[in-house]
């Protein structure tokens, strides 16, 4: 058998990101990311605690956990609480009470998802709150603002999704308002860097900026979009506007083709991605780091993600089956619980369902990465990757 393992270890700073490769294996890669609340082992998934919380579980069900990284999202925590009183509060993590690494989210996700509520323009997205109809401006300098008196680890820059399908020059214009967006959420982020605004709080002094590639599923306008990123110079870089309908084959694809792009010494960030099978598929593209709330939403939405499929617990098939949700997974909930009484708490409402559902999905997410990261660190990622897909559908276990 031959040995594909390839060990390129080496530390890597740059602007103060911290990044050691530790071992590859074809296009994988083993790291460390060091940043000013931790270390997070890479390839990574973090968890989405949208509100400054992750939906259904308390902070100790988070700790046995035990994600590196949690995202929280600049849109929602500008709206409420307000940034300015997670600053009083001495930043997000004092707020939360959590020690470890956050990244925030730049709201630009959001502000695409608003588009019956938002206008964009060369100034930045103005929108009406869903939450009260009043009327905000998010700009890539008071988003970066915003970042810093939240205090994260890791702040994105503001970037502009085109959503799929959409036509060849609109995803152009996006890309290109992205790199223009990009240039002015840098320079403010240095200017605050250098002590040039103290007006603006910087709960996380060591708090560093990914840039976000753009550019739809055109290889020439990705090209272009990461020609200009890399131009501006970021701490690390990530690749946005995919997941959002286009074929799995197509962003596989685009995500091939872009990370290779991408500095080889600096973590690459995969954005809203995905399902189980993409997220060992990027990893072997090189991706670094991943985010999703897909194992949390279907989690309340009563659906498990497993090694041979996703259960839909409301099926009355699942009513007297007294097995675990998967016999193999070593989580509290299927130590402990059945199909049967998890269907039950779903049927009836009890709010237990999605906590013992989400912290099955979210341990299978972290579990399954951290056996990609030890396939790699043995030269057994390809075989990793076989065995995966002949255990993994996406289809309904029968």
């Amino acid at each position: 058998m031959p040995i594909r393992k390839r060990f390129t270890r080496g530390h890597y700073k740059l602007a103060g990101v911290s990044f050691t490769v530790t071992a590859t294996d074809g296009r994988a890669r083993r790291g460390e990311l060091r940043l000013p609340h931790g270390t997070v082992q890479t390839p990574a998934f973090m968890p989405v605690g949208t509100r400054a919380a992750i939906k259904a579980l308390t902070f100790d069900q988070v700790d046995v956990l035990n994600p590196d990284i949690i995202l929280g999202n600049t849109y929602h925590l500008h709206l409420r609480p307000g940034d300015d009183l997670i600053a009083r509060a001495g930043g997000l993590h004092k707020f939360m009470g959590w020690a470890k690494p956050v990244l925030t989210d730049s709201g630009g996700y959001q502000v695409f998802s608003l588009a019956g509520r938002r206008t964009i323009t060369e100034e930045g997205a103005a929108f009406r709150s869903h939450i009260d109809g009043r009327a905000h401006l998010l700009t890539p300098e008071s988003v970066v603002d915003i970042q810093a008196r939240l205090g994260s680890d890791i702040a994105m820059i503001f970037d502009e999704c085109a959503p799929w399908p959409a036509e060849r020059a609109d995803v152009e214009a996006a890309m290109e308002r992205t790199l223009r967006w990009a240039r002015r959420g840098r320079d403010r982020f240095q200017a605050l860097q250098r002590g040039d605004a103290p007006e603006v709080p910087r709960a996380t002094p060591g708090q560093r900026q990914f840039g976000i590639i753009q550019g739809g599923t055109h290889r020439d306008l990705r090209d272009r979009s990461v020609a200009g990123t890399l131009d501006i110079g970021f701490d690390a870089y990530a690749i946005g506007g995919l997941s959002v309908g286009e074929p799995v084959d197509v962003m596989y694809d685009v995500v091939e083709h872009t990370a290779a792009q991408l500095p080889a010494d600096l973590p690459r960030y995969l954005m809203g991605t995905g399902m189980p099978d993409d997220l060992v598929e990027s990893v072997a593209r090189g991706i670094d780091m991943f985010d999703c709330v897909l194992p949390t939403r279907n989690a309340r939405n009563g659906q498990l993600l497993t090694r041979h499929g996703v259960i839909a617990i409301k099926n009355a098939r699942y009513a007297e089956d007294f097995g675990p949700p998967d016999p193999d997974c070593t989580c509290s909930t299927c130590q402990r619980h059945s199909r049967a009484y998890l269907r039950h708490l779903y049927m009836v409402g009890e709010m237990t369902a999605a906590s013992l559902n989400t912290v099955h999905n979210l341990h299978f997410y972290l579990d399954t990465m951290e056996s990609i990261r030890k396939a790699i660190e043995f030269g057994t990622f390809e075989e990793f990757r076989q065995a995966f897909h002949r255990t993994f559908t996406r289809q309904h276990v029968p």
